[in-house]
């Protein structure tokens, strides 16, 4: 028998999302999502899911459904509903993209991208005061953190800070949180000629909390490494990661 992941508890609060979202009450359902959680966490074809979790094909078809239908990313937002969102912090970070991930059948940005490590996609995260996800963009790997900022930004709840490293060192960025009601934490650069003497170094070294988000989700071997080929599946993917990170609290 494989190792589950969902306790009686956390199933029943994803049971309660699911049908809010029109997903029938199934006794096979909690298989099937427990075969997505063991793909998630192993990153093994889906072919080669156990037979204790049902229909390899029946599995990865209902993962489709609920991909397409956004179903997972709404588990995300419903869960992180309650979070503290006094400090934000955002920061992105690469994922090696398997060659598996290539070649899907069309034209549209499918979010790989080649950097300094070869085809990558990078995820920018924002979490809350607690470190907790609360919203993300996936990329290219080759797009910056600063230019997928005002993206990222015009998604997060109102706050009083949000915190960022320096390479979100960009006027822009900081105007764009001004005026989204929110103050900006970003250091400048060391030739900067204004200075950092406005940063609240104290809050700053708050920071950790989203490196340490990025160290939970890529405890997911299908977070760490991209296998999938399309952009909206391994969005759902990180979704349902960072809703089982929501799940205890």
């Amino acid at each position: 028998m494989p190792r589950l992941m969902l306790t009686d508890e956390m199933w029943s609060k994803l049971k309660a999302i699911l049908l809010d979202d029109r997903v029938y009450n199934k006794q096979e359902h909690r298989f099937t999502m427990e075969g997505i959680l063991y793909r998630l966490r192993v990153g093994c074809p889906w072919r080669d899911l156990p037979e204790y979790f049902g229909l390899w094909n029946t599995i990865y078809r209902r993962f489709l459904l609920w991909s397409r239908k956004g179903i997972l990313l709404r588990l995300f937002k419903t869960l992180s509903t309650n979070s503290d969102t006094e400090w934000e912090f955002i920061d992105g970070s690469y994922v090696k993209a398997h060659q598996h991930s290539s070649g899907a059948s069309s034209d549209e940005n499918q979010a790989i991208g080649l950097s300094r490590g070869g085809n990558t996609s990078k995820i920018h995260l924002a979490v809350d005061s607690f470190g907790l996800p609360i919203e993300f963009i996936v990329t290219g790997g080759e797009v910056h953190d600063s230019k997928a900022a005002n993206a990222l930004i015009e998604l997060l709840p109102q706050s009083h800070f949000i915190i960022a490293d320096k390479g979100y060192d960009s006027e822009a960025i900081r105007d764009k949180v001004r005026e989204c009601g929110s103050k900006p934490v970003i250091p400048r650069r060391q030739n900067s000629k204004q200075g950092n003497g406005d940063i609240d170094w104290c809050l700053y070294k708050y920071r950790h909390l989203v490196e340490n988000a990025f160290a939970r989700l890529k405890h997911f071997r299908a977070i760490a490494t991209r296998y999938d080929k399309l952009k909206i599946n391994f969005e759902s993917l990180l979704a349902l990661a960072c809703s089982i990170i929501w799940l205890p609290m």
